[in-house]
């Protein structure tokens, strides 16, 4: 008897040690992002970021160990491969997708977060985890089937991120009635729309028709003839809604040649991409309704207010998906007992952070995003 309370005794204090040995464990995590330079500013912001999410999280084992990227490949790797060196085996990191280019060179072992929206799959230990086209079309398509809309003609610049937009159109298996790349010169978008949208055959027509009354012998012409005056083109278009994968004044620009062409967001649905609940289209009510996937407003704007409070100073969208980030990396950690490794992000699960829903499976992370619409100057909730 005397033996096994010794046993037990020396067995209590064994898993005592080996539980405050185990709790005690620091999980390192490491921050490259561009800390000196040009972008300095925008590093920083990210780095009070993840510092308000560790102070949310508020658990101890957590060490974040923020390194310089420089905002150069050959920094960028450098950094890591001294942080694989000191055990860190998650990396938030980098912002832009130029500075991964050397990182698949790296333990396989070493996850890195980058915080680019460009899908990228040849690289197996990055994870972009912006909120990229496949999302934001996932999110328009569940708008189109809640709209009832069957006609949707996308509108997309010719330029570097037309790639991505294929990309997200392919993914989501969205239905398009048709595609027109347009060229981003803002001169001859006008032009290229009206060609387009037939604008010119459609005045055409209403300038015939004009005629045609006024050469009839219709006793009720002059009425018909003041009706028809009001009008700017005459003819149907064979789509219900555009849209408009753009932003800021391109998108504008976009938007205007669409109402000079005679084709309002009265009589067509205008969409977008997320926009970041840019303040500048509320003003722009020429345009309005136009519709938009996004985060959660209300999310956000709690985000922005937190921030506020705590530096003294504005955040960004980036540094406010780092806060997610952070909460995201704890939440797998959390469910796989903390052990780091790479498989957390490869099995199927889902995370609900500021910014919505975070879908994760093979390495590969989509976000389920709310739907809004801006009209009458004020931003709405659809969904």
């Amino acid at each position: 008897m005397k033996y096994l309370i010794k046993f037990f005794t020396l067995l209590t204090v064994i898993i005592f040690f080996s539980f405050n040995t185990y709790a005690n464990d620091k999980i390192k995590i490491g921050l490259v992002v561009p800390l000196s330079g040009e972008f300095k500013n925008l590093g920083d912001s990210i780095l009070k970021s993840v510092r308000l999410a560790i102070n949310d999280i508020d658990d101890s084992k957590i060490v974040i160990i923020p390194k310089d990227s420089k905002n150069n490949p050959d920094d960028t790797f450098e950094v890591s491969q001294q942080l694989y060196k000191e055990g860190v085996k998650i990396i938030i990191g980098p912002i832009f997708k130029k500075n991964t280019i050397k990182l698949d060179a790296l333990n396989n072992d070493l996850i890195f977060l980058s915080f680019t929206n460009k899908i990228d799959s040849t690289k197996k230990n990055i994870i972009s985890a912006g909120v990229n086209s496949i999302s934001q079309f996932n999110a328009i398509k569940k708008f189109q089937t809640l709209e009832e809309i069957e006609r949707s003609y996308l509108f997309a610049p010719n330029n570097d991120i037309l790639s991505e937009i294929k990309t997200g159109v392919k993914k989501s298996k969205i239905k398009l009635k048709d595609k027109f790349y347009y060229d981003q010169d803002p001169t001859l978008i006008t032009k290229q729309i009206e060609d387009v949208t037939r604008y010119r055959i459609r005045k055409q027509n209403l300038l015939d028709e004009i005629k045609r009354v006024k050469n009839s012998s219709d006793s009720n012409k002059e009425k018909k003839i003041a009706q028809l005056e009001m009008l700017d083109t005459i003819g149907g278009i064979n789509f219900d809604s555009v849209i408009i994968a753009d932003f800021e004044e391109s998108l504008k620009s976009v938007a205007t040649s669409l109402i000079y062409t005679d084709i309002p967001p009265t009589r067509v649905k205008y969409i977008t991409l997320n926009q970041w609940f840019d303040k500048s289209l509320i003003n722009e009510y020429m345009i309005q309704p136009i519709y938009f996937p996004s985060v959660n407003y209300e999310n956000y704007a709690d985000y922005l207010r937190k921030y506020k409070e705590n530096f003294d100073s504005n955040s960004n969208q980036i540094a406010f998906l780092s806060y997610d980030l952070t909460g995201l990396v704890y939440y797998l950690l959390f469910k796989n007992n903390f052990v780091l490794n790479k498989d957390i992000f490869y099995k199927k699960n889902s995370f609900k952070g500021k910014i919505g829903i975070f879908e994760i499976d093979k390495n590969i992370i989509t976000h389920k995003l709310n739907f809004y619409v801006i009209d009458n100057k004020q931003i709405k909730k659809i969904f």
